[in-house]
């Protein structure tokens, strides 16, 4: 496979999946949930578990929002296709250090849910070969980490509600490029 012909994949996938807006809109709104939950007086364990429970909503919900924003999830004849998948899956891996501050130090575990959730958000700027995914992915873990070790314990919910506010403005950004993106399309098929 050429360079050249890498780059028609990755732009096909970045089409047809929209890159990847129902994930990032899906994301908005559970995220706006875990603000709610956090805002709560409720001991930082339970928030931490009940965050585990909406964090379940991701994909049900993408799939849902994938209809209304009319993107494509499987494209039989783009071998990367899968690859989006499994970079969301790879945050599976983060979860034994999620346990531990669960178990260990529950009042941080939304910082580090977060800090997770943006870190993993870096290699979709290679697959869809758009900067904002890399650029959203530092600002969400670097500013997560910042606002937790600068706040509260009992205000841990400014956490959650700027990654809200961070994914909302991500998906503006994607749905503003996508016009951008279609036309660069057009141009090559």
């Amino acid at each position: 496979m050429t360079h050249i012909e890498l780059q028609n994949l990755k732009l096909d996938l970045a089409v047809r999946t929209k890159k990847g807006i129902d994930f990032i809109l899906a994301a908005t709104i559970v995220w706006f949930i875990i603000a709610f939950i956090w805002s709560k007086e409720i001991d930082s364990y339970h928030k931490s578990v009940l965050t585990f429970m909406v964090g379940a909503l991701l994909l049900p919900l993408a799939f849902i929002l994938s209809k209304l924003l009319k993107t494509d999830w499987k494209i039989v004849n783009n071998p990367l296709q899968p690859l989006g998948l499994w970079l969301n899956f790879a945050q599976l891996f983060y979860f034994p250090f999620l346990v531990f501050v669960l178990l260990n130090l529950p009042e941080y575990f939304v910082m580090t849910y977060a800090i997770i959730t943006g870190a993993h958000l870096f290699p979709y700027s290679w697959l869809y070969d758009d900067t904002i995914y890399a650029i959203m992915a530092g600002v969400i873990s670097a500013s997560s980490l910042i606002i937790g070790l600068n706040i509260s314990l009992n205000n841990m919910f400014y956490i959650p509600l700027f990654i809200g506010f961070s994914l909302l403005i991500m998906f503006i950004l994607l749905w503003l490029s996508i016009p951008k993106t279609n036309q660069k399309s057009n141009n090559i098929y």
